[in-house]
């Protein structure tokens, strides 16, 4: 299949690295040159621009978005918007609020052109362990999309799934997130507390290790925590300052519109924001985490 790539951060050529290897033509754009002449080296079709990345997807089109959520995500649509023909298809699978895909497909609908939304989960590993794909849409327009999802997926048939119709995608992925932060607290606050424990000179990196063997607790996240501890024991190289990138806020928006209570994701919410005024080994976990598994930045001490 033939699909064009916009954004090639992380995530973004990671995904293009995935779909080349698959056997699918990718055109790829992203204002740093660098990042598209590296994927050129790969297999990809580099475009200067835009309207060069349209101009080389034979019609009917895919263009798949993976910029920043937000004014960039929104520019980039609406430009893109003004390039394609109807029939094509738009794809955004950034991080977005699942209210502006329900906007955007809207809008772009009344132009004759499709949208699906894809809440994309898998970090910096999924170019070799698969993306987590939660997929919002018409069910034709997902159907399209089953080649390039299939190959994203950990396999054919697992780690994707169309969950509804346009803005689904994005919601289930805000709800997914919200979830990451109850569990990456839960496992920061317990290692917290043995470290404070000094009279049994916990080895935490050991009990890391022994948890993930048939521990009811035994997770991916529990492996990267794991790995960390086994860097650096007291991660004192770490600064106990942890970021959120707008899903948790969201998800705790949402669970007050709702009327559903979530304790346990809004203190975690509520345990980041703290982080940037204090210091604490539970955010020197929770910021290690962030790095193992999305290869987040993380601020030194």
């Amino acid at each position: 299949m033939e699909i064009g790539m916009i954004g090639l951060g992380k995530m973004g050529g990671n995904m293009t690295r995935r779909l080349l290897r698959g056997g699918h033509r990718v055109v790829v754009y992203d204002p740093a040159k660098t990042a598209v002449e590296e994927l050129v080296k790969e297999g990809a079709t580099g475009a200067s621009d835009l309207p060069d990345l349209v101009a080389k997807l034979a019609p009917p089109r895919v263009a798949w978005v993976m910029v920043p959520s937000g004014d960039v995500t929104e520019s980039t649509v609406r430009a893109l918007a003004e390039m394609l023909a109807r029939g094509d298809l738009l794809v955004d699978g950034g991080n977005s609020n699942y209210k502006d895909s329900v906007r955007r497909s809207a809008w772009l609908a009344e132009r004759g052109l499709g949208f699906v939304d894809s809440g994309t989960s898998g970090g910096i590993w999924g170019l070799t362990e698969g993306y987590s794909l939660m997929v919002g849409g018409t069910k034709e327009g997902v159907e399209r999309l089953r080649p390039v999802l299939e190959t994203l997926a950990p396999a054919k048939d697992r780690g994707w799934g169309r969950v509804g119709p346009a803005g689904a995608g994005h919601f289930v992925k805000m709800v997914h997130n919200g979830i990451e932060y109850g569990m990456m607290q839960a496992y920061a606050e317990g290692f917290a507390i043995m470290a404070k424990k000094e009279q049994f000179a916990l080895d935490l990196a050991q009990i890391a290790q022994i948890w993930r063997q048939g521990s009811v607790v035994r997770s991916w996240l529990l492996d990267l925590t794991a790995d960390a501890l086994a860097e650096d024991p007291k991660l004192e190289s770490v600064a106990p300052f942890v970021q959120d990138s707008g899903e948790g806020r969201w998800t705790v928006a949402e669970a007050i519109d709702l009327d559903v209570p979530a304790p346990v994701i809004t203190l975690s919410l509520l345990t980041r924001l703290r982080s940037r005024d204090a210091s604490s080994f539970t955010d020197r976990v929770l910021a290690k985490m962030r790095q193992k598994f999305g290869g987040h930045a993380i601020k030194k001490a």
